[in-house]
């Protein structure tokens, strides 16, 4: 039985990419020692490093007033580490159009009791359980503020930011985390990008920031750990790096560069996701929980039936059929299909067969 993996993340990494990191596990380069065992200061690890950087500067077309760092504490932390390093003694503005953005904005709330700076919340879809992305004025935000924050895809609601707002010239910052390397950005549009690797770049532990030079803090902030300035000073080795999965992370960007970079792996994704999007619009059995068309991500899609009860059932055939995870976020309920880059369009297919199957016995 073929198993197929919707997880939202930690998700489907790409089968080259672990077939060579088994290859090389015991012996990485004849160094007679696994990625595992390096030192973070030797020779062979900052090789690595130094080649995902490059990897990832050439996919993401990132300038050169940009720094790419590989920090820890997923993209959570840096929920605390944008303000403390970008905020003090200003307005930071929050667009929630989702779980993780709210998620975002409390996290700044919760901050600003201690540091002076004044979260403030831009816009939001709560309100329709985040069914839709909300309109942002620009004329609302002060031209002096530090940044304007938004989620570029919502992996629980299934929705995402294309086009990216105005802004009255204020810096825009990005949680990446579900659709890095899946759809082109222009990097220049944004002030600071940062992503969480486990969907789209490798294994839970690594967390990407790529930050503008001139956003870098001048005074030091409450933590090194938490210092931008100091950690790109470091060059991502202030303290011990998540060696292995910086390592797997450069695997999979060199897997992307070979399918012909991110524009290419847009263009699959679209094309996957197209699929699963025309299959629900034509269905009486099958809906979308996401208002406008516009706004559907290409890489998490939610759909539900017309019952919760046959919502359960779907999952629980799905899943000994081999269609692993495929049930909704807790929060939302339903299904969500989790396409990220690695995750195969004959899984797409197989899906779809199981869902024309599924709504003939239960229409």
């Amino acid at each position: 039985m073929t198993i197929y993996n919707f997880s939202a993340g930690p998700a489907v990494l790409p089968k080259p990419v672990l077939e060579k990191a088994q290859a090389e596990f015991l012996d990485y380069n004849h160094s007679g020692m696994s990625v595992m065992e390096l030192s973070h200061r030797s020779k062979e690890f900052d090789d690595i490093i130094k080649d995902a950087e490059k990897l990832l500067r050439e996919l993401m077309a990132i300038p050169d007033n940009y720094k790419v760092l590989f920090l820890q504490g997923g993209a959570s932390t840096q929920f605390s580490m944008l303000p403390l390093n970008l905020a003090k003694g200003r307005k930071a503005y929050y667009v929630v159009a989702g779980s993780w953005g709210k998620k975002a904005y409390t996290e700044a709330v919760k901050l600003s009791k201690t540091i002076p700076f004044e979260p403030v919340l831009l816009a939001s879809s709560e309100d329709t359980v985040y069914d839709h992305i909300p309109e942002i004025d620009s004329q609302q935000i002060d031209k002096d503020a530090a940044y304007v924050h938004i989620t570029t895809n919502n992996t629980i609601e299934g929705t995402a930011i294309y086009d990216l707002p105005e802004t009255n010239g204020v810096p825009i910052v990005a949680d990446m985390s579900s659709n890095i390397l899946a759809v082109r950005y222009n990097v220049a549009d944004f002030g600071l990008i940062y992503a969480g690797a486990q969907k789209n770049i490798g294994p839970a532990g690594v967390t990407i920031v790529i930050v503008r030079d001139d956003l870098l803090n001048d005074e030091p902030v409450l933590s090194s750990m938490l210092d931008y300035r100091i950690q790109a000073d470091a060059g991502s080795l202030y303290n011990t790096p998540p060696t292995y999965g910086i390592y797997i992370a450069k695997l999979v960007f060199e897997w992307v560069k070979e399918l012909g970079g991110v524009d290419a792996m847009e263009k699959i994704n679209r094309e996957k996701s197209g699929l699963l999007y025309d299959f629900i619009e034509q269905s009486d059995f099958y809906s979308s929980p996401v208002k406008t068309p516009k706004d559907r991500s290409v890489a998490n899609i939610p759909f539900v039936t017309p019952s919760k009860d046959l919502d359960a059932e779907f999952v629980a055939q799905a899943d000994a059929l081999g269609f692993k995870n495929i049930k909704g976020h807790r929060s939302v309920g339903g299904m969500r299909a989790s396409l990220y880059n690695a995750f195969p369009c004959q899984g797409v297919l197989d899906l779809l067969e199981f869902m024309k199957k599924f709504e003939e016995e239960n229409k």
